[in-house]
């Protein structure tokens, strides 16, 4: 297998004349600027971590190891029951559906193992949202848990799905503990008894042997589901070297050891929980404490018992940590340093960090760059910043409309360049291509997110091109709510915006005109709650206004940036008199 070369890049200062290198004086200490990721296929690393640290814990659930070892074999056993019994072959998509737990990461495993293609589904998803993904994917297969299965079983009557398997978060309860453990996560085992449908314990005492591993560097490995610039979703097709790129990178960028624990609180089913909690510790050989569900007090008390040394969050997670009136209570000693993304740390919340020397570094990435493509450094972080490029990463802010490069300071829209970007969305060559440019004869993405690069080489969000809704560092797109919404029999029109929230940051508004017959035959909490059974819970608008109208264009489109514009002008108000 051949790897890529270490680029050569010209040095510059300016914009305009290539590769900006004044960030690299604030580079991490005994660190090139350069990363030789292996040229293997990611299941490598599970392969390679069990023969180094077969005993060690890789997983810890609620007080339950599995071993580096165990977890290896069990993926292994996956992976032959996918090909042999659920007919899976060499580049098949086989979706995931479940919540942060040991079985996932063995599914996830287990998948790439077989050769195949793993598409990690967001477990809020309802059965709608999952069948246009999997149909999309082509994904036939799909691995999901036991509290998810009622949203999918209607698919079993269909030809979407022809094989199902389901795990029971219970079965990996092997040992006491005196943790609280959710409801979902202690239900017993239910009978199933459906066609097509397998219990994740007889997959395992099936014993299957796999085929030799054969997907190479260039081959695809995982397809998270973005919706890009638009309300519809698309898959994202990373390769096994993309996807090791960063997960190499995420280890690498803060010197993580072996020896530390971490927490694992982000979803998996993300790029940033991913690869930062999941593929990253298991290359790394570090433990790694799985917390499917966040809760306050069991995170802390897992700091103290396993020594945890970070963990990657978003900033309402790590505010509302230390806002724990009993935190004191907890021996927080081992934390060195915490880190995050999708939404800009609260200035006073990171001072409260500081006064307890610790570390919160923010990155910025996409699900199109499989996690990081800008980290702060951490010896030198800025509050409220994305940080820099990372390793081999060209990161310019450019004119959108005209595409000219920006010098410092000015605002636009941020592109980037570098081996984690993916090879473009699943069966969408048209939607690829706009989502691509050309500088200095490389291939940059456009990520349609407004920004600003300071003197020293740093990034900051400003702004977003795309019509994006960011609720507690979900991404809801509105014009997917908005079809969604249009199934009311009540709704003529609707125009989805975002809404200034004091604990979601954003949350989810949606301005509805009704049909005339509907007028005072509904309310906004009847259109909430009927919404609730049809999409996942971020995307649902919290706030319903019934209004006469909406703006137009003169084409007749409904001018959403007028109503935004209007939104934000009245919070602004509000922040003023309060």
């Amino acid at each position: 297998m051949e790897c890529a070369r270490a680029p050569v890049w010209p040095k510059r200062h300016t914009k305009g004349e290539g590769v900006s290198t004044q960030h690299f004086k604030f580079w991490p200490a005994n660190s090139k600027h350069h990363l030789d990721a292996p040229c293997t296929n990611v299941f490598y690393n599970a392969e390679v971590s069990a023969r180094r640290y077969p005993d060690k814990p890789y997983l810890v659930y609620y007080d339950t190891p599995v071993s580096f070892a165990r977890f290896f074999d069990e993926a292994e056993r996956v992976a032959g029951f996918l090909q042999q019994h659920c007919g899976v072959r060499t580049g098949d998509r086989v979706a995931l559906f479940m919540q942060n737990s040991p079985q996932f990461v063995i599914a996830y495993y287990g998948i790439l193992r077989a050769n195949a293609v793993v598409v990690p589904l967001n477990p809020m998803y309802l059965t709608q949202e999952f069948q246009r993904c999997t149909k999309d994917a082509g994904a036939v297969t799909a691995i999901v848990s036991q509290e998810l299965f009622p949203r999918i079983e209607p698919l079993l009557s269909t030809e979407d799905l022809e094989h199902v398997i389901v795990a029971v978060y219970s079965d990996y309860l092997q040992r006491p503990t005196s943790l609280t453990v959710p409801d979902f996560i202690s239900a017993p085992r239910l009978s199933l008894s459906a066609a097509r449908v397998t219990p994740w314990c007889d997959v395992l005492t099936s014993a299957l042997q796999p085929a030799p591993l054969i997907a190479g560097p260039g081959d695809p490995c995982v397809m998270p589901y973005t919706s890009g610039t638009t309300g519809e979703p698309k898959g994202c097709v990373h390769t096994h070297r993309s996807t090791m790129h960063t997960l190499v990178g995420s280890m690498r960028w803060y010197s993580s050891q072996p020896e530390l624990t971490l927490l694992a609180v982000a979803p998996f089913f993300h790029v940033t929980g991913m690869q930062g909690s999941m593929n990253g510790p298991l290359y790394n050989g570090n433990t790694v404490v799985l917390l499917p569900r966040w809760d306050r007090d069991v995170a802390a008390e897992c700091v103290q018992r396993y020594g945890i040394a970070t963990w990657t969050g978003v900033p309402t997670m790590v505010q509302d940590f230390f806002s724990n009136p009993n935190i004191d209570q907890f021996d927080l000693s081992s934390i060195r340093r915490l880190s995050g993304g999708g939404a800009a740390m609260p200035a006073t919340v990171a001072q409260r960090l500081e006064a307890r020397d610790i570390q919160y570094c923010e990155g910025y990435g996409l699900s199109e760059t499989i996690a990081a493509t800008h980290i702060n450094p951490p010896d030198r972080p800025k509050n409220q910043c994305l940080g820099i490029p990372i390793y081999d990463v060209d990161s310019r802010v450019i004119d959108p409309v005209t595409l000219r490069e920006l010098p410092a300071g000015e605002m636009g829209e941020i592109v980037i360049c570098g081996p984690q970007v993916f090879q473009g969305y699943w069966n969408r060559p048209e939607e690829t291509a706009r989502a691509f440019i050309e500088l200095d004869g490389k291939r940059f993405l456009r990520t349609g997110d407004l920004g600003k690069e300071d003197e020293d080489g740093y990034f900051f969000m400003v702004d977003r091109i795309k019509r994006m809704i960011n609720a507690s560092g979900y991404k809801v797109w509105p014009s997917e709510v908005e079809s969604m919404m249009y199934q009311h029999p009540a709704i003529l029109e609707a125009c989805v915006i975002g809404a200034q929230d004091a604990h979601r940051g954003e949350t989810v508004k949606a301005l509805v005109v009704l049909k005339s017959e509907w007028r005072h035959r509904t309310t906004a909490q009847e259109m909430t709650d009927w919404c609730r059974q049809i999409m996942a819970a971020y995307k649902v608008p919290r706030i319903v206004e019934f209004v006469e109208a909406l703006p137009k264009s003169g084409s007749g489109k409904i001018q959403w940036r007028e109503l935004q514009d209007r939104e934000n002008s009245v919070s602004q108000e509000r922040a003023g008199r309060s």
